[in-house]
């Protein structure tokens, strides 16, 4: 398939001012690789700062100007590149793109076959497009890196967030008693999500509330992150999305950092869990593909329930 589609492109390495709707080439799938048709993509906070949104690599590397941003998709198969199987034209699928790609903020993207997984049938795909990187990013910190287990005490910062969002329901579906921290006025809905204790960040310090915790997972950083030490019993972890964790001498706790991976595995486990209707993808807003400048700097200002979600087709 040949042809041009229109997406949104950074031309030079920079904020949303940087990003333009315009006409751009179709993809090719390579080996290995499926063309999707995009209905749905998901932005994601921080992501135009990310070296590997505008080069080869992780930690700087080679430019690949022209980018496409934006690495959830939820779309239909186009085409399929030489030796994929287990995939068709025409079946609906999701996944998380490989960050040091070209994303899914456009009528088309090429993503490895292995990366992607059938799309849950009871969500449409703008709710579907919410679920990859966030709902991977709680996955794996929660059942790859803590190990949780019913009956643990897990805390998890910034509940109402992106990632919070699903490591609350996530957390409560493995049968953990779950703590979040959220402001007063977001209460009910992590209430909602399946936390048992909501901590008010504004008005007590969570570590008066809450003590013998088995994991925390740590989606804020800075002083939240170095004050949850006071929180975890002995041999707990503490799981970060954000920074490494600096275990203060003398703490016997488990520190790990990550960066979510794509991930097929995960995708269906979580699929499982949003059939059982124990998870459920948080949207803010639902935008058009031309508006996703605007849905980037929105990510810079605001506080959201969810995650902003740009409708393709």
């Amino acid at each position: 398939m040949n042809g041009t589609m229109r997406a949104v492109r950074g031309h030079r390495r920079g904020g949303p001012e940087e990003l333009i709707y315009e006409t751009a080439p179709m993809p090719v799938p390579g080996p290995g690789d499926v063309l999707v048709e995009v209905r749905a993509a998901s932005v994601t906070p921080g992501e135009l700062d990310w070296d590997a949104t505008w080069t080869d690599g992780f930690d700087g590397g080679r430019p690949r100007v022209p980018v496409v941003p934006s690495h959830e998709v939820s779309g239909v198969v186009a085409e399929l590149g030489h030796g994929v199987s287990g995939l068709r034209t025409g079946e609906a699928v999701y996944g998380l793109i490989p960050f040091t790609r070209d994303g899914a903020a456009a009528e088309y993207v090429t993503v490895p076959a292995a990366d992607l997984a059938p799309k849950p049938g009871s969500l449409d795909h703008e709710r579907t497009a919410a679920l990859p990187l966030a709902g991977l990013t709680a996955w794996q910190a929660l059942v790859t890196h803590a190990g949780v287990t019913p009956g643990q005490r897990v805390l998890v910062h910034g509940g109402a967030g992106g990632v919070g969002s699903f490591a609350v329901q996530v957390a409560a579906a493995l049968g953990a008693e779950v703590t979040a921290t959220a402001a007063d006025r977001n209460a009910d809905f992590v209430r909602g999500l399946g936390a048992d204790t909501v901590i008010d960040y504004a008005a007590q310090r969570f570590e008066d509330a809450v003590k013998d915790v088995d994991v925390v997972l740590d989606t804020v950083g800075g002083d939240v992150q170095d004050r949850s030490w006071k929180v975890l019993r002995p041999g707990g972890v503490l799981v970060s999305v954000v920074e490494p964790p600096r275990p203060p001498e003398g703490v016997d706790a488990r520190a790990v950092f990550f960066v979510v991976e794509p991930d097929r595995a995960g995708l269906e486990e979580l699929n499982a869990l949003v059939e059982e209707g124990r998870l459920i993808p948080q949207v803010d807003r639902i935008v058009p593909l031309e508006s996703a400048p605007g849905a980037y700097a929105a990510l810079e200002r605001e506080h959201r329930r969810g995650k902003i979600v740009l409708r393709v087709s």
